[in-house]
């Protein structure tokens, strides 16, 4: 399995030893969407009777993830997919049920703690001051970026360079999921955002795993992962993962960003 470094890292701390079916709480400073994600692809797949272990090779890992897939080279990915992304894949991919499900996910606008433009944002008209950065190939983040009122919209497909350029503020902010127990902020390799306190904005989809078709284990996997996603759901452990690791804003505090009227 390929897998982001600083998830990996992230995952192996969260973890501290345990297998991933002693994981009965997911509150954690180390913990995020990606890590949740592959903690419950993998008990999925167990509850289901899937039991092959997986091996990981870490690194910088982004598209060549699907090329992999679609060739049956990769059984399947560990980061959970926007349906609009994975349904273009559907002569390649099977496509599991729902891990977060359309109008549960929110991201916050990150950007460098030196940005004071965005940092002092009033409202959904004051974003024809600033600029995001994202890719068409992730249509769910691209297309709700369309719709913000933004100055510019600009195109970079590798994530971390993506991160990259707001830190360095030759763009102002980025779509990225809350991190409440790292402080919404995110640091690697002299990188450094942080999210704004105020505003979320609703990305309008639903998540889901994918499993290749053309792998040898492909199908049983498949079988496997519905199964234990179904009983996962049916004790609302999938919600309740989600919660915990503060996936859902603190409505207290933050507002989504729309327009006025």
């Amino acid at each position: 399995m390929f897998i982001r470094d600083d998830v990996y890292a992230d995952y192996l701390r969260f973890l501290n030893g345990r297998t991933v079916m002693e994981v009965d709480s997911f509150s954690s400073d180390y913990i995020r969407r990606d890590v949740v994600d592959m903690i419950l692809v993998q008990k999925a797949l167990i509850l289901g009777g899937f039991n092959k272990s997986f091996e990981y090779q870490v690194g910088n890992v982004n598209f060549r993830n699907t090329k992999l897939l679609e060739q049956g080279k990769l059984l399947l990915s560990f980061d959970s997919y926007w349906l609009a992304d994975a349904q273009p894949l559907q002569h390649a991919l099977f496509i599991s049920d729902p891990v977060i499900r359309q109008g549960e996910y929110y991201a916050g606008l990150y950007h460098s703690p030196d940005n004071t433009k965005v940092t002092a944002l009033s409202g959904f008209d004051a974003l024809k001051e600033l600029s995001a950065v994202s890719t068409p190939r992730w249509r769910t983040d691209w297309d709700t970026l369309q719709k913000l009122p933004l100055k510019s919209h600009v195109i970079e497909h590798e994530w971390i360079a993506q991160a990259r350029m707001v830190s360095m503020q030759w763009v102002d902010f980025m779509l990225m999921p809350l991190m409440p127990d790292k402080k919404n902020e995110y640091i690697l390799e002299g990188i450094h955002l942080i999210a704004h306190p105020k505003w979320v904005v609703l990305l309008d989809g639903s998540r889901h795993f994918v499993v290749s078709k053309r792998h040898p284990d492909g199908e049983r996997a498949f079988a496997a992962l519905q199964i234990g996603l179904a009983k996962l759901r049916a004790l609302g452990q999938i919600k309740r993962a989600y919660e915990q690791a503060g996936f859902a804003p603190d409505w207290s505090k933050m507002q989504v960003l729309k327009p006025a009227h």
